[in-house]
């Protein structure tokens, strides 16, 4: 019998989750079908329920619904415990069939981290910059300090926000956060997960905010570079965009359910070349 899984949003038709994960089923011999589903604003609950009771086995979460995910589970991961968001759903652990608990887990901080360094950067002992104070940054802040930079700073253009969350860290490195006012660089990692990039808008930021050999991110993606990456190559940072992050963490989520590591470059590669 064929396992199914799928990905729910709203809106979800513009997913690339479904290529990616039947990408990584035929390459590793796995029977899967993968569908998006949008689900009501108000009743993401009752849409997982729907699914299981149709014989689905695990899920990715995203916008908006990352939050309502987290407390459904009951049993979590301790990096979705610390983003206080889940963006991969598994009813039972390790293909037990007679475990029907619903665990939780999140991917996009692994993601991020192989994807910068599939790109040569190198974290620890390097000062980062991390835009935006939203769930697309505290998802990724466990990881990141984890991998011991001499420093991170959160930026945001509310400063309290960032301060907040900042202290929540607080154990597990050097951060600290303030408002893009505040940002004194220079930077050798500049990660932009704010959703200006959405609007082509671009954060206040200073032009001498990168060390020589710098890397900028923008977790957001598209055929062209984003606003924020135009600017940073004009002003000699290296570039990369957050497509390489998604299908990442897609391979995290296909790992957890299917306890089988897709290579990733292939799936990557074509994707890019589709946009």
């Amino acid at each position: 019998m064929t396992d199914r899984y799928c990905v729910f949003g709203h809106p979800v038709g513009h997913s690339k989750s479904p290529a990616i994960h039947a990408a990584f089923a035929a390459q590793l011999g796995e029977a899967i079908d993968y569908t998006a589903i949008e689900a009501p604003l108000d009743d993401f609950a009752g849409a997982w329920r729907a699914f299981i009771a149709a014989g689905g086995r695990g899920a990715n979460v995203t916008v908006p619904f990352k939050e309502e995910a987290y407390r459904l589970c009951e049993v979590l991961s301790p990096r979705a415990r610390r983003a206080g968001a889940v963006n991969t759903l598994i009813l039972g652990k390790n293909g037990q069939s007679n475990d029907l608990k619903v665990y939780g887990d999140t991917t996009d901080g692994v993601g991020l981290v192989r994807d910068l360094e599939r790109h040569g950067v190198t974290l620890a002992g390097a000062r980062l910059l991390v835009l935006g104070a939203g769930g697309a940054v505290r998802g990724v802040l466990e990881p990141l300090l984890a991998a011991a930079p001499a420093s991170l700073v959160v930026a945001n253009r509310t400063a309290e926000k960032a301060e907040a969350l900042a202290a929540d860290f607080a154990d597990l490195g050097e951060i600290r956060g303030g408002g893009f006012d505040a940002i004194s660089g220079p930077f050798d990692v500049v990660i932009n997960g704010t959703s200006a990039s959405l609007a082509g808008d671009l954060p206040p930021l200073p032009d001498d905010l990168f060390a020589d050999g710098a890397t900028a991110y923008d977790m957001m993606y598209g055929a062209e570079p984003t606003v924020f990456l135009r600017w940073a190559g004009e002003r000699g940072a290296r570039t990369a965009d957050g497509l390489g992050m998604l299908v990442e963490q897609a391979a995290e989520s296909f790992f957890l359910w299917r306890h089988q590591r897709p290579d990733t470059d292939p799936v990557l590669e074509a994707l890019r070349l589709a946009l």
